[in-house]
């Protein structure tokens, strides 16, 4: 993969932390299993419980922006 680009690929968070693009993970190609907060895979690859706590947060946040 390619240098990754502030704004495009990932961005800082107000604590410091890298947080990675949903673009980035597309282009990377599949879900890594860590629970990746713009992970367009639905976590795949993480474990339950964990997914479906995942997969219910994101939809709550989701139905909180329509």
């Amino acid at each position: 993969m390619n240098k990754l680009i502030e704004g495009e690929d990932f961005y800082y968070n107000r604590e410091g932390y890298v947080v990675l693009t949903e673009k980035y993970h597309l282009k990377k190609g599949s879900c890594c299993g860590n629970g990746c907060l713009h992970c367009p895979y639905d976590y795949l690859n993480v474990p339950e419980p964990q997914r479906k706590a995942l997969i219910a947060q994101k939809n709550t946040i989701q139905d909180r922006e329509k």
